[in-house]
């Protein structure tokens, strides 16, 4: 059971070209953004398409392999962790981000 624990699989499509960074340290950074999409009917019985964007960042080899072969519109499965992390802003008011750390990346489509 410990590997359903903090275990996230999404699939959906890129909204732009990933921004990637190389560290001082060596290690390279990708953050992305997917969105996925869920259809329902509404009490009319019209379709309704409901979209939820994803904040992912991808570290080391799966960074390299998004920098070389992901791009906006992409669509690809993700497997990773939830993460949440807080920093002050200019005014000195607290901020915070939930974001998906990848450690697994299936690019879809052709």
């Amino acid at each position: 059971m410990n590997t359903l624990r903090n275990k996230v699989q999404l699939i959906g499509n890129l909204g732009n070209d990933p921004e990637i960074i190389n560290l001082e340290s060596g290690k390279t950074l990708a953050k992305f953004s997917i969105a996925t999409n869920e259809s329902y009917k509404n009490n009319q019985g019209e379709k309704v398409t409901d979209t939820q964007w994803h904040n992912i960042v991808a570290w080391g080899k799966t960074a390299q392999i998004v920098e070389k072969y992901v791009g906006k519109g992409k669509e690809v499965a993700i497997e990773g962790k939830l993460t949440t992390r807080s920093w002050e802003d200019k005014d000195g008011i607290k901020r915070y981000t939930t974001e998906v750390v990848c450690n697994e990346l299936l690019m879809l489509g052709k």
